[in-house]
């Protein structure tokens, strides 16, 4: 992302100071990054089991789309939480796990959660995206409707994620888990007004600490459960 974003983000205020423009890393090291680290992703896949090795470009191709959807689309952070949202399916599927309903709840869980804190980010670079002729969820609907969309997108997360206590015997723990998740989504979507977004990069480092209790408390709950 930051390999094919590198022009947009040295024109970027906000991203001009990223390594690759600054010339910390330089475009050939980027690509030989993306290169072997993508090749040892095949090759593990291929350790695991023939199917994890025939998903594996599948996974890698989402991975690369969203890199370019911007270009190409309105729903470019629909895409980014598609590739966070294949993790737990691939995680699933490398630990041989049954055929049902867990991945795919916890897949949905997390592309809308990393999807609708995206549409947040993204709401800070709207005129540079415009002037610029990237798209975005922000860019199409404006800063206010797209605030609206960041909110459902983490109900339908809180939705997915206590709809995984009802498959499982995850338990009050688990439950208890959420809640927390809740209360912090609702305290991230009110640091940021239409009107006011100055508290963005507080509101996206939020997430940081979600992702962290999500996995002490359900780690919790599967030990004592």
């Amino acid at each position: 992302n930051r390999l094919v974003d590198a022009r947009h983000d040295a024109l970027n205020p906000r991203t001009e100071a990223r390594e690759i423009p600054r010339g910390v890393i330089s475009r050939f090291q980027a690509v030989m990054f993306v290169m072997c680290w993508s090749s040892v992703f095949v090759a593990v896949t291929s350790q695991i089991s023939v199917l994890c090795l025939a998903l594996s470009p599948v996974a890698l191709a989402i991975a690369f789309w969203y890199s370019l959807a911007k270009r190409y689309t309105n729903y470019s952070q629909l895409f980014l939480g598609l590739a966070m949202a294949v993790a737990p399916v691939g995680g699933w599927l490398a630990a041989g796990g049954r055929s049902g309903w867990e991945p795919w709840l916890l897949g949905v869980a997390i592309g809308m959660w990393v999807g609708g804190f995206d549409v947040l980010y993204a709401c800070q670079d709207v005129e540079f995206d415009r002037n610029q002729g990237l798209r975005s969820i922000p860019v199409r609907y404006g800063v206010s409707k797209s605030l609206w969309i960041s909110r459902g997108m983490h109900v339908v997360t809180v939705v997915m994620l206590t709809a995984l206590a009802a498959v499982t015997s995850l338990g009050l723990i688990y439950l208890f888990g959420v809640g927390v998740v809740a209360a912090l989504l609702v305290y991230e979507q009110s640091l940021v007004r239409a009107n006011d977004l100055s508290r963005i990069k507080q509101a996206f480092d939020l997430n940081g600490y979600v992702g962290i209790l999500y996995l002490a408390t359900t780690s919790v709950a599967i030990y004592v459960g």
